[in-house]
């Protein structure tokens, strides 16, 4: 990627986090005393995030080199991986910076058709592996916890959605999803006259980009799975983040509470996915979930803040990992 793309993904998230610190809604004093009340914990689960993105990065480097070993290295995957997520967080409606920034950083080691289908896997497959863990999350909370006539509605709705959900995904698997998506696009006012021009400029690519990601799940079973497992392994090691938190507040939970807590207020923000860093949707989603399971609703905001403080430290890594470590013969 030429140096100028870098400056000018770096140049928005920058921007993108000024913005978020000066509009969000946050009393610094109370900031201040949650980090002094937390104490250990927090450094913990800042170097907590470390391994969950170590995870993302193996599952998306086995989709790199699944037919043939790459010449990119895995540090440098992760490198691409961390700052991916940290251009999504700051992106409204996610997935309109990190995944083209990837595809341009990872284009010159693979190729663009290899780049782009890797990525658009990758993003399928942490998708995924969030669908698999709400729906999975139903069955623990109904082996946890009794079930009203109220939540078992809602259980059900959630899990019916899941599997409908699941349904889709194995389809796009199995067919690919690039051409059919770009299709689609043709078929929304604004965006018509575009894609029907890519559509027609790119189609080719388009089709080997859909028949490398049917590929992965036809022929490459292992590989599939493999990264599916580790993508639902990241996602269960985040629910540590939420056990540190909630013990640094002297809240007695175990681990599978924290995993439901983690399933029901990632479902309750991504379902407002157009809030750069899901703004609001988190700390509410926090809320309930925690009172959900007969805990302090304000254990819910402590979390939230928390975990809105590690978003930031992470996205600011991840903006200065785009100008660092990069192969001057690439820029």
């Amino acid at each position: 990627m030429k140096n100028k793309y870098r400056n000018w993904f770096m140049l928005f998230g920058v921007l993108a986090i000024v913005i978020m610190l000066l509009t969000m809604d946050m009393d610094y004093s109370d900031i201040w005393r949650s980090l002094l009340r937390a104490g250990i914990w927090f450094p913990a689960v800042l170097v907590l995030w470390f391994f969950v993105y170590l995870l993302n990065t193996c599952s998306w480097y086995l989709i790199i080199n699944d037919e043939k070993k790459s010449s990119i290295s895995f540090w440098r995957v992760y490198k691409l991986s961390v700052s991916g997520f940290a251009l999504n967080y700051t992106t409204p409606c996610g997935l309109m910076g990190g995944e083209p920034y990837r595809i341009m950083e990872l284009t010159p080691y693979v190729g663009v058709s290899k780049a782009s289908s890797s990525v658009i896997l990758y993003v399928m497959m942490h998708i995924f592996s969030h669908i698999w863990l709400w729906f999975l999350s139903v069955f623990l909370y109904i082996f946890m916890y009794p079930v009203s006539l109220s939540m078992g509605l809602m259980l059900a709705v959630v899990g019916g959605c899941c599997l409908l959900a699941i349904y889709f995904f194995s389809r796009g698997y199995r067919t690919g999803m690039a051409l059919k998506t770009l299709v689609l696009l043709t078929k929304i006012p604004f965006l018509r006259k575009w894609a029907s021009g890519f559509l027609n400029a790119k189609r080719g690519t388009l089709e080997q980009i859909d028949e490398q990601i049917a590929l992965l799940h036809r022929q490459h079973k292992k590989t599939f799975y493999s990264s599916l497992g580790l993508e639902f392994s990241a996602r269960v090691l985040s629910s540590l983040e939420i056990y540190f938190i909630l013990h640094a507040f002297s809240a007695e939970v175990s681990f599978a509470d924290c995993v439901l807590i983690l399933a029901f207020s990632s479902l309750f923000s991504n379902l407002i996915f157009f809030s750069p860093m899901q703004l609001g949707a988190r700390e509410g989603g926090l809320a309930l979930a925690v009172d959900g399971l007969h805990l302090s609703g304000a254990l819910g905001v402590y979390t939230g803040l928390i975990t809105r403080i590690r978003e930031l430290f992470w996205i600011a890594v991840g903006i200065l990992l785009i100008k660092i470590g990069n192969n001057k013969k690439q820029s």
